[in-house]
């Protein structure tokens, strides 16, 4: 079993329900358990800034689907549930990235792992924290310092 780490985003059509629906997906793809979930965070739009605020969470899985496969099943959830990419950073009914594979270090044409972002951003660094903070980004280093360079970003955690 490997044990991977997805990103969860939304800002459309009722976000917290949707991240909520996401959870409950994932929870039900072949051959992957969910382990652990974050909380929400509510966190300003990135990139571009004319768009709601988006809900974002993390979810822990152990999953016997190789990354790509893995891949393939979250776009199949976000296409599930009204995904559209109309442009680049647009708002967004779902948006689940694959964020870690074990260790794997991977750059095709359909993803790279870890993701190449993932180190320099409040909404995914935050809740990873919260469920996995002695995790090491490859490449990059230990979450729980990471997150300490990206406090500044506007990134509040929701009540339960």
């Amino acid at each position: 079993m490997a044990r991977a780490f997805i990103a969860i985003g939304s800002n459309l059509q009722q976000p917290q329900l949707q991240v909520a629906q996401a959870f409950e997906g994932i929870s039900r793809l072949p051959s992957t358990q969910l382990i652990n979930r974050s909380s929400l965070y509510r966190t300003a739009p990135v990139s571009y800034e004319d768009q709601p605020d988006f809900i974002n969470a993390v979810a822990e899985v152990e999953t016997e689907l190789p990354p790509l496969e893995l891949l393939q099943a979250l776009l199949s959830l976000e296409n599930a549930q009204g995904r559209e990419r109309p442009f680049p950073n647009a708002p967004r009914v779902l948006d689940l990235d694959l964020l870690l594979y074990n260790d794997t270090i991977m750059h095709t044409a359909e993803h790279t792992l870890p993701h190449p972002r993932m180190h320099t951003r409040g909404f995914v660094l935050q809740p990873l924290a919260e469920i996995a903070a002695d995790l090491v980004i490859p490449q990059h280093g230990n979450v729980a310092m990471l997150v300490r360079q990206c406090k500044d970003q506007g990134v509040e955690k929701l009540a339960d």
